[in-house]
C-alpha cells in the first residue's frame, strides 16, 4: 500500500522534530498493522526502523510450561516488562550504539534475538503490536513513550478472513485456522478495540 499524504505529513513533523521519536501502531490481530507500518518505513527509506511488539512473545516452551500455549497472543504471554525497557532505552538513544531488538518469526514459533539493529542516528522507531495503548498486564507504561499512536482498523468479516488465511498459510488447518481467529484471537481482538479511543489517528486499511 502507498502511505496517503495526511499520515505521510504527521510522519514527516515527528521526524523533522530534531529527536528520536517512536511512532505506535495498533490494531487486532489481521488489522493490517505490519503493512502499515511496511508503508511508512518504504516512504522514508533508511529514516525509520520497524520495531514489532511480537518480538516480546514468551519462548513457546515457557507458553506449555505456563499453560498458555492454547491462548498465545493473550497480553499475559508477553514479556510485557521487556519491551516497556527497550521503547525506555530507545527513547533515548547513545551516539554510536545500535540497539538490536528481538524479532518474532511465525514459522518457528519463536521469536529471534538481535534480529533488527536500530542505529542511533535513526530519528524514528516505528513500533507495531496489538496491545500499544492497554492499560494493564504490563503494557501500561508504553503510551507514554510513544510520541504519536494510530489505530489500524479493517471492516471486521475482512480482518477475519484475512486472518484465517494467515493461520492456514503458517500451518494451521483450515478448521484450526478458523476456531483460532474465531476464539483466541478474537477475545484479543474485542481487547484491542476497547483501546482504539486512545489513539491519535485511526487508519481504515485496503
Amino acid at each position: 500500500m502507498l502511505l496517503e499524504d495526511r499520515l505521510a505529513a504527521r510522519v514527516g513533523a515527528l521526524m523533522d522534530s530534531g529527536a528520536r521519536r517512536i511512532l505506535g501502531i495498533v490494531g487486532a490481530p489481521g488489522a493490517g498493522k505490519s503493512t502499515l507500518a511496511a508503508a511508512v518505513a518504504a516512504a522514508f527509506p533508511g529514516r525509520c526502523v520497524v520495531v514489532p511488539m511480537d518480538g516480546f512473545h514468551l519462548a513457546q516452551s515457557e507458553l506449555e510450561r505456563l499453560g498458555r500455549a492454547e491462548r498465545k497472543g493473550a497480553p499475559d504471554t508477553f514479556d510485557a516488562a521487556g519491551y516497556v525497557a527497550l521503547l525506555r532505552r530507545l527513547r533515548a538513544p547513545v551516539a554510536g550504539e545500535t540497539v538490536y531488538v528481538p524479532e518474532y518469526h511465525r514459522e518457528l514459533h519463536n521469536a529471534v534475538a538481535g534480529a533488527i539493529p536500530v542505529p542511533a542516528e535513526v530519528p524514528l522507531v516505528l513500533t507495531e503490536g496489538n496491545y500499544l495503548l492497554l492499560g494493564s498486564h504490563g503494557f501500561g507504561p508504553v503510551a507514554d513513550l510513544l510520541d504519536e499512536a494510530w489505530f489500524a482498523e479493517q471492516p471486521e468479516a475482512e480482518r477475519l478472513a484475512r486472518l484465517v488465511a494467515r493461520h492456514e498459510r503458517f500451518g494451521k488447518a483450515p478448521r484450526a485456522a478458523h476456531d483460532w481467529a474465531h476464539g483466541p484471537d478474537q477475545r484479543n481482538a474485542e481487547l484491542v478495540a476497547a483501546t482504539r479511543s486512545r489513539a491519535d489517528v485511526v487508519v481504515p486499511m485496503p
